[in-house]
């Protein structure tokens, strides 16, 4: 009973994940600031890190973890990149 209800709450769990990406890039297309754009591609890859790790519970593969960790470490330096050129209007001093 229980690994049937984990199988569901996974498959469920995905499908929020897709929607709030769904959300994120709606919010990446129609945003009236370049703020909110980077908010959006923050929550962007911050979702697709979780549905990957979802993934990977889902087929008990470890390749998704680490593919999920280089998306996050990639995730974190873009958006570090997008705030300081939005703040200073360089990237590289």
């Amino acid at each position: 009973m229980s690994h049937g209800f984990l199988a569901i709450a996974v498959v469920v769990a995905q499908l929020l994940l897709l929607l709030a990406m769904a959300c994120a890039i709606i919010r990446m297309v129609r945003g009236p600031r370049a703020q909110d754009r980077v908010l959006a591609l923050d929550a962007l890859y911050v979702n697709a890190m979780l549905l990957l790790l979802s993934i990977g519970i889902r087929t008990g593969s470890v390749l998704y973890v680490e593919a999920g960790l280089i998306i996050a470490l990639l995730g974190f330096a873009g958006t570090v990149a997008f705030s300081k050129f939005l703040l200073r209007g360089e990237v590289i001093e």
